[in-house]
């Protein structure tokens, strides 16, 4: 299966900022020294495999076997996340698809935020007699 020369609006593009993040990425843990945990936080790491994640359901589509071609890339990084103790992938549907599809407006799960406020004091209503 050869592939178009043009990819879909924005496909190209989106590509092309991932690949220059990866490589910024590694740039920054690179200097680290093998045996050290290299920089990372529970949060980056977690982020890092989201982006695997989605980038490897993202390719799925390439061709019809990518996406078994791609399952050890899910295997691998269910792997990691237990091994980092961090919080397993999205749910899958029987299409293989996230049950909730990340895209730019949706929060990921893994970051909502709690914020314990105090309540605002309650307002006297004044009564009026008619």
């Amino acid at each position: 299966m050869e592939l178009p020369t043009i990819a879909a609006p924005g496909v190209g593009e989106r590509a092309d900022a991932a690949a220059d993040a990866a490589c910024h990425l590694y740039d920054a843990v690179a200097p680290w020294r093998a045996r050290e945990p290299g920089g990372w936080s529970r949060t980056a790491a977690e982020d890092a495999a989201e982006v695997i994640e989605t980038t490897a359901h993202a390719l799925a589509r390439v061709h019809p076997r990518a996406e078994v071609i791609l399952a050890p890339v899910h295997v691998a990084l269910a792997d990691l996340r237990r091994q980092l103790a961090l919080p397993p992938a999205d749910a899958l549907t029987a299409d293989g698809l996230p049950a909730t599809p990340r895209t730019v407006g949706n929060p990921r799960r893994t970051r909502w935020v709690r914020v314990v406020t105090l309540p605002e004091p309650r307002q006297q209503r004044s009564r009026t007699t008619s």
